[in-house]
């Protein structure tokens, strides 16, 4: 038996403002409203949690990658919802993509990266 999805889950200090930068700045759509707790999904199958609790001290090691073929319209739209721009948009020809990374209100860490091989999650 294997692991048939996963959710994410990210603890945040304001439930409507971080809703509102992953569903207007992501995709993503509410699929449970659990009161202090939401969980948000999009149409690929991602799964992301978002609790309203004290978010920790540190976010270090933690890194929610999006992808996204535009990443300079996606970080910008990001942006202007309130996230903070740490690195511009890049290519990085070591692992084939080009990325940028921000923080959202909370101080979690936002890749958003297109893969230069269109078929990448390709399983053949």
């Amino acid at each position: 038996m294997h692991v048939t999805e996963m959710i994410t889950w990210i603890y945040v200090s304001d439930l409507d403002r971080s809703r509102v930068l992953y569903e207007q700045g992501l995709g993503f759509k509410l699929l449970i409203d659990q009161g202090d707790c939401l969980l948000l999904s999009n149409s690929s199958g991602s799964y992301l949690g978002l609790c309203c609790r004290p978010p920790p001290r540190t976010t270090a090691g933690l890194l929610l990658c999006f992808i996204d073929q535009d990443v300079v319209g996606r970080t910008d739209r990001l942006i202007a919802l309130g996230a903070t721009l740490e690195q511009p948009t890049s290519h990085n020809p070591k692992y084939g993509i080009t990325h940028a990374f921000l923080r959202d209100p909370d101080g979690h860490r936002i890749e958003v990266q297109s893969f230069d091989d269109p078929s990448w999650n390709s399983r053949d």
